[in-house]
């Protein structure tokens, strides 16, 4: 494998199994987006106007990217459909072929990220057949999710407080459900004497902190040339360091 130069690598010191692994799970993480894609038509047959499986697959892929995009530089709430048309392409008549307005394309956007994020998060804890292994898979699953879906993790943060009530309740689920498989981690752990950890949940929410900490001030590991993948490994050690029994 050619050397790769470190200022223009943006996975840094990467090993090439890690490189595989992470490849391996973007192209996952896109395939199961047009499956919701398709499971969403398959649902909703009479609520889109285009009757056509690929053209729908894509266009809200397209419009999903294009107003997350807006809505980072602008608010979600400031975007208009004039704005989404521009960005997508699409004239605003179009638009609602997939849509009926804002509310209903956030509650869209929304719920097929929040299902990739869980449908992941949940397939690596149930792979791991220790605490420690699960730790590790939760840690890495989410960070690399966090890091191909970059954008929906920073709109869903920064714009939780202004979304619909309804939107910004599951907002709020989402991220305790998440702390709570990590609790869940965490104390199975320390039932088996493998993990020592006084607050299992204060813990949970500390290692959730730092997962964000990656998807919020990319900038911040960018200029230091900070990859995911070597952020994750550190992570983990660092994790592991201050809670495996016995060190």
């Amino acid at each position: 494998m050619p050397k790769t130069d470190k200022k223009t690598n943006p996975m840094g010191d990467a090993r090439e199994s890690e490189l595989k692994d992470f490849n391996r799970f973007a192209e996952q993480v896109n395939a199961r987006k047009q499956e919701h894609f398709l499971e969403l038509f398959a649902k909703n047959r009479e609520s889109f106007q285009i009757k056509k499986e690929k053209t729908i697959a894509k266009n809200l892929e397209r419009i999903f990217a294009a107003t997350l995009k807006i809505s980072n530089e602008k608010g979600f709430h400031a975007m208009s459909m004039r704005d989404l048309s521009r960005e997508t392409n699409l004239s605003t008549g179009a638009l609602y072929n997939y849509f009926s307005g804002k509310e209903d394309l956030l509650t869209m956007m929304q719920a097929q990220r929040r299902a990739i994020t869980r449908h992941f998060l949940v397939t690596a804890i149930d792979a791991g057949k220790t605490p420690v292994e699960k730790l590790r898979a939760a840690v890495t699953t989410h960070l690399y999710l966090s890091e191909i879906m970059q954008p929906w993790f920073y709109f869903s943060y920064m714009e939780a407080k202004n979304l619909y009530p309804q939107e910004r309740q599951a907002a709020i689920q989402s991220e305790q459900n998440t702390e709570k498989m990590f609790t869940s981690i965490l104390e199975d752990g320390v039932r088996q004497g493998i993990f020592e950890c006084e607050d299992c949940l204060m813990t949970a929410s500390m290692i959730k902190a730092m997962l964000q900490d990656w998807y919020l001030k990319r900038s911040k590991y960018s200029n230091r040339k900070v990859s995911v993948i070597q952020y994750s490994r550190f992570l983990i050690a660092f994790l592991e360091k201050n809670l495996l029994a016995g060190r």
